[in-house]
């Protein structure tokens, strides 16, 4: 009977450890409000940092070698689709992360690495800047639309947390985190927009 109980109280501990580690992986409605929130505020923070702007003020760059407003509001329109395309074709059909990963710390790590300006990075080829959607107005646009897409993938999608991949910050990010990374490098670049108009040479008008 001693060893029966034992092993009853194995199997319990088991289940319990589970569940704990099942709940852990499992996105709230708080953590789902969170995400949106952040989206929301992202958006609002293109839309406030281009609003208003000349052809000049548009096209003008601190250095040869640096981006125009215009070029980097085409980046952020063209990262929110290629990096959305990534979650749905490659991230919701991966394994599951690791087991015993914190998403909490790695959800953290996403909002505290990737719009951190402070470490500069080249933009792959396919979201350099090309005038793809034909007007700095374009890409506005295209990126509101792009981030209502987003938002509703966010608010449909049941299964954010049971799938991750690999990602620039050396650890694998679940579908929620991708979000988080979405809506954070459009934060990033808006820093740099601001960086831009911040520029002693930037057109008063």
């Amino acid at each position: 009977m001693p060893k029966l109980m034992k092993q009853i109280f194995v199997l319990i501990a088991v289940a319990v450890c589970l569940a704990a580690a099942l709940q852990a992986q499992t996105l709230t409605q708080a953590d789902r409000d969170k995400a949106m929130k952040y989206l929301e505020s992202t958006r609002q923070g293109v839309v406030d940092a281009t609003k208003g702007l000349s052809q000049a003020q548009w096209t003008f760059k601190a250095a040869p070698d640096k981006w125009s407003v215009a070029e980097v509001t085409e980046h952020i329109a063209a990262a929110e689709d290629f990096l959305r395309g990534m979650i749905v074709q490659k991230v919701m059909v991966a394994p599951a992360r690791p087991a015993g990963e914190d998403v909490v710390a790695i959800d953290a790590m996403v909002l505290q690495a990737i719009p951190d300006r402070s470490q500069k990075k080249q933009a792959p080829e396919p979201l350099k800047p090309s005038n793809r959607f034909g007007s700095p107005e374009g890409s506005v646009q295209h990126f509101l639309d792009a981030r209502t897409t987003t938002e509703d993938f966010l608010t449909k999608t049941p299964d954010l947390r049971e799938h991750a991949a690999d990602s620039p910050l050396g650890k694998k990010l679940d579908g929620y985190e991708w979000i988080l990374f979405i809506a954070a490098h459009s934060e990033r670049h808006t820093k740099q927009i601001l960086e831009v108009k911040a520029d002693p040479n930037f057109p008063k008008q």
